[in-house]
């Protein structure tokens, strides 16, 4: 073979050898006589090969060109628009396109749109394209320069299923996904290049595969205010971008988010606190001993930022948790059974791990989630036996040394006896200090008890506390 057809033969590309003879020509003609066909042939291959992709996950905005096989999801309608300067209208159809790595939006201009219209495309139909990818409005796009239909391809897309978040796909439009809210943040402001101001609102949502950050921009973002935690909600025509790594689902003008009937579930994979290590970003969960409070300080920016430091505690250990900005404000007492989300492991204080519930991170307060939610204290491991397949708040009594000082009427030591006992209208404490102010906490190493108090008491002081429960607190008549 010559030297062309050695070229020829190494290329993995969707090019007939005429085609590649004929390009490799016109290079030839285009660099006037400053490279043999040898070396039109090699530049050819080098950017035939630039152009095909792997996968639709492999696509990225900035590339001049791409290549690639897909099979066709769902065919939009037929729209008209109006070109600058010209008598005729322009048209364009819509079409979503999936592979095994993602979905892709994919524009069909004019006379292809106009066939499109006509029938000659269908759900299910494996296509070779070639086009132009851009950051569309609705995420990743590609403009089409050349489609053609592969009968033999195969491609293993399930065009059925209902969206969950697991099957969420960078560039992916038009999900309509059923999930549990986890929480949600406060509506922020900012400016646009065109000098308008934009609003902003993140939520944080939840079903049986996984939880995803969604988004809402501009007219949707106040009804991130208007969902409380546990609320079950259907996520209408979102898209899927992609911020620091992680897929979020962004909610514009043209989707929704509507609250539904019936029981959604979400089982996030919890560690336990006892294997977490530095620098993981986990999830855990366990009953509130302690909460500090929240305290303020001034960024570098001149800003003002806030965190508040809570402990959290499982049957394997317990851990301070930062809570950031508005997580801090989350309502949160000892006894309290809570989720925090995608927290990041640190190097805490006296060389103590400690986690960090950040922008990132959910915290899920579960007497707000009673829509299905199943959390084991003791982490996935836990979740696997027998005894701990109870669902929400139950997960938490049975494993955890920590019993919710909220039940009614209050578990408490009463002085001297070896085991607890319920209280029915006074009832005494004793324990450790481990919280001053406004409650006091007090910890006897098996349980907690929020203490409404005047007394001055320290950190690390031992006191017995006597009064009746009221709402999960004790009101301390006397302190000894």
């Amino acid at each position: 073979m010559g030297a062309i057809e050695d070229i020829y033969a190494d290329l993995d590309v969707d090019v007939s050898e005429a085609e590649f003879r004929e390009a490799v020509e016109a290079k030839v003609e285009q660099m006037d006589g400053l490279a043999d066909e040898e070396t039109a042939a090699m530049l050819i291959a080098h950017e035939l090969e630039d152009h095909e992709v792997g996968t639709i996950s492999d696509i990225e905005p900035g590339m001049d060109e791409v290549k690639f096989l897909a099979k066709v999801v769902s065919v939009g309608e037929l729209r008209t628009f109006e070109r600058d300067g010209e008598d005729e209208d322009g048209r364009v159809i819509n079409v979503e396109a999936a592979d095994e790595s993602g979905t892709v939006r994919l524009a069909f201009w004019d006379e292809q749109a106009a066939s499109i219209d006509d029938g000659q495309l269908d759900v299910g139909d494996v296509l070779r394209v070639k086009g132009r990818p851009k950051d569309g409005y609705n995420g990743l796009e590609v403009s089409v320069d050349k489609a053609e239909p592969d009968d033999e391809a195969d491609i293993d897309v399930d065009l059925d299923g209902p969206a969950t978040v697991e099957s969420l796909s960078m560039g992916q439009s038009d999900v309509n996904l059923r999930g549990l809210v986890l929480d949600t943040d406060d509506v922020r402001t900012f400016d646009r290049d065109d000098g308008s101001e934009g609003r902003v609102a993140n939520f944080a949502l939840g079903d049986e595969t996984g939880r995803v950050r969604v988004t809402l921009w501009d007219e949707m973002a106040d009804r991130a205010t208007e969902l409380a935690a546990g609320t079950a909600v259907e996520v209408v025509d979102g898209y899927v971008r992609e911020r620091e790594g992680d897929l979020e689902l962004h909610v514009g003008d043209g989707g929704a988010v509507e609250e539904v009937d019936g029981e959604v579930s979400y089982d996030p994979d919890t560690t336990p606190i006892g294997d977490v290590e530095i620098d993981q970003t986990v999830d855990i969960a366990g009953v509130v001993r302690s909460t500090d409070p929240k305290r303020t300080f001034d960024r570098d920016d001149g800003s003002e930022g806030q965190v508040r430091n809570v402990r959290i505690q499982d049957d394997t250990g317990d851990i301070r948790v930062a809570l950031w900005g508005d997580k801090a404000d989350t309502d949160l007492a000892p006894g309290d059974e809570v989720l925090t989300a995608d927290v990041q492991i640190e190097d805490g204080w006296q060389d103590d791990l400690e986690a960090s519930a950040n922008w990132r991170s959910t915290v899920l307060v579960l007497d707000d989630a009673d829509t299905g939610t199943s959390i084991p204290a003791g982490g996935a491991d836990e979740a696997a036996s027998e005894d701990s397949q109870s669902a929400g708040l139950d997960a938490f009594s049975e494993g955890s040394d920590a019993t919710d000082a909220g039940d009614t009427g209050g578990t408490a030591d009463a002085a001297g006896s070896e085991g607890g006992t319920v209280a029915s209208e006074r009832v005494e404490f004793t324990g450790t200090v481990v919280q001053t102010g406004d409650p006091v906490v007090l910890d006897d190493g098996t349980e907690t008890m929020a203490v409404e108090t005047d007394a001055h008491v320290r950190l690390g002081e031992e006191i017995t506390a006597r009064g009746q429960v009221v709402d999960g607190r004790l009101d301390a008549e006397d302190v000894l």
